[in-house]
């Protein structure tokens, strides 16, 4: 960006004039180090003058704060300022801190006089996560005025959230606006005594939206690496100030990078659960090393939800609960007993997935539809949902009650698992058993269809076991059209077959990491079922 561009963009007098040098600035006492390496393709189109975020661009010459708003992601993704790990990334301090401090005030402007929609208690608490990290980049300034105005607005706006915290959304949110709190408790000048409020908001809000196991409520990877990201920014706090991190809080932190690492694929990126997609691999991998924390996959996940199988490189991640509740998740996804499997960095067997929290180029319907049971790799009976979706887009009446048991040997791991989604409909309770052998080339399933309830099938309902398949997997019928050749370029090809119906390939599609629809493949193994029930098995054999 050129110097007039970004001498028009500041307008630093201004903010001197509207705010005033006379009083007193406060200070930072402790500048946390993000670690987080941040993205520095997208860290130069910051420089050249653009925000980018999914399919979105926003113009940052003349950027007008109040004429943006404050909803849709690349708008709070603006007021959020967490872009400035990018341009962290791509530029150094000095010549970083003139967009950033330029767009900094440019906010101060449009809203640091009063409480407005860009004091939403989530937005301020990621601002002030951000702004402390990246303190250099945007307090370099000699405009005393703007110094002051940054800081002393800095300060009120932690106030605000010791008030307001609690009134952000249940989940990630709250969380986010109590990090933010907790944050400027230890950084921020005279704030210390806010310190015992803010931790205990804080865990008060992770006890509310975290299970036990460190998943969310939400059960959204995408959401989860979130959580890890908030979390590790509160540690580096907690280290910058020289205070000791409270043990209730490292364990919250350490269990749910546990129940990230618990949705990644062997690619480094995410599975594609509750709307999300496996999103940028070399982000989640800079997360990870950045965090300052380490942690184990979680394998076995009950409030989580995700149960994870892997050997020698073939990874399986299995979704063995129900959906999250309305009041966690508005756009759950009806995928209970789905799965994805990858071979190395190959993926294999995916869901669909979604376009997540970024801004997408697909239609309502279409996003709506990859909610769906029949966008995901399970079973589905009389193409109907195992938990419904209605018309407005909430989640209604089915899955209730998953079980699921785990065992090893040294032959195999087993996860056999159940759910009651289809009994009100079709009286029938869907069982998935699968074992994935201990040298990681057989994983064998079976889908079994069991009578309950009184509301039985007259005559006989359609059923349909889908395998979405990774983009760039190929599928050949074999000649007796019970089984299928996967070839792909990243793993040695993979044998299917299956037993007890027949086998059908079909176009799927699946959402990339950038929220963008790409065409592949599904194997689809189809049949009716009565009112006794009734058993599919089928199996994947690598050849090498």
């Amino acid at each position: 960006m050129s110097d007039d561009k970004l001498g028009r963009l500041a307008k630093g007098s201004l903010v001197s004039r509207l705010f005033g040098s006379g009083k007193q600035p406060l200070r930072l006492v402790a500048v946390p180090r993000d670690h987080v390496l941040g993205d520095r393709t997208r860290g130069d189109a910051l420089l050249a003058g653009r925000l980018r975020l999914g399919s979105a661009e926003l113009a940052l010459v003349d950027v007008d704060f109040a004429g943006v708003g404050t909803r849709g992601p690349l708008a709070r993704e603006l007021h959020g300022f967490s872009w400035l790990r990018d341009l962290g990334a791509s530029a150094s301090r000095e010549k970083g801190a003139r967009l950033a401090e330029a767009i900094v005030g440019r906010w101060l402007i449009a809203h640091g006089s009063r409480p407005d929609d860009a004091w939403a208690p989530d937005l301020w608490g990621e601002r002030i996560l951000f702004w402390t990290a990246y303190a250099p980049y945007i307090l370099s300034s000699r405009d005393s005025g703007y110094r002051s105005a940054l800081l002393n607005t800095l300060a009120r706006g932690a106030r605000h959230l010791d008030a307001n915290a609690d009134k952000a959304q249940p989940g990630l949110p709250r969380i986010t606006a109590w990090a933010g709190a907790l944050v400027a408790a230890l950084t921020l000048q005279g704030a210390q005594k806010r310190l015992s409020h803010a931790e205990s908001g804080l865990m008060r809000a992770l006890a509310a939206a975290q299970f036990e196991d460190g998943g969310l409520m939400t059960r959204s990877p995408e959401q989860q690496m979130m959580l890890v990201d908030r979390l590790g920014l509160v540690r580096a706090a907690y280290f910058a100030a020289k205070q000791g991190l409270p043990d209730a809080l490292d364990n919250a932190a350490s269990a749910a990078l546990a129940a990230l690492h618990g949705v990644t694929m062997g690619d480094g990126a995410l599975s594609s659960w509750q709307g999300g997609n496996p999103g940028n691999p070399a982000r989640l991998a800079a997360l990870i090393e950045g965090c300052g924390l380490r942690s184990r996959p979680l394998r076995q996940a009950r409030g989580w939800g995700y149960q994870r199988l892997s050997a020698l490189g073939t990874i399986i991640v299995v979704d063995a609960a129900p959906p999250p509740s309305q009041r966690m998740a508005a756009t759950g996804c009806a995928s209970t007993l789905a799965l994805e499997i990858s071979d190395g960095i190959q993926r294999l067997v995916v869901n669909c997935g979604g376009p997540g929290a970024v801004p997408t180029d697909l239609s309502e319907d279409l996003v709506l539809a990859l909610r769906s049971t029949a966008a995901h790799s399970t079973l589905t009976i009389g193409d109907s949902n195992s938990t419904a979706i209605l018309p407005d887009g909430t989640l209604g009446k089915g899955v209730a009650d998953v079980t699921v048991d785990r065992s090893e040997d040294n032959d195999c791991s087993r996860i056999e698992a159940s759910h009651d989604g289809y009994v009100k409909g079709f009286s029938l309770i869907h069982q998935r058993r699968l074992s994935l052998g201990n040298d990681g080339k057989e994983v064998r399933g079976e889908d079994r269809l069991t009578p309950k309830g009184r509301r039985k099938i007259k005559e006989s309902a359609p059923f349909a076991i889908r395998f979405h398949l990774a983009p760039g997997v190929e599928a050949t019928i074999t000649a007796d059209g019970m089984g299928a050749l996967l070839r792909s370029s990243g793993a040695p090809p993979w044998n299917f077959r299956c037993r007890g119906a027949m086998l059908q390939v079909e176009e799927s599609i699946f959402i990339d990491g950038y929220g963008r629809m790409v065409p592949t493949l599904q194997l689809v193994v189809v049949g009716e079922v009565s009112a006794i029930g009734g058993e599919i098995a089928w199996q994947f054999r690598r050849s090498s």
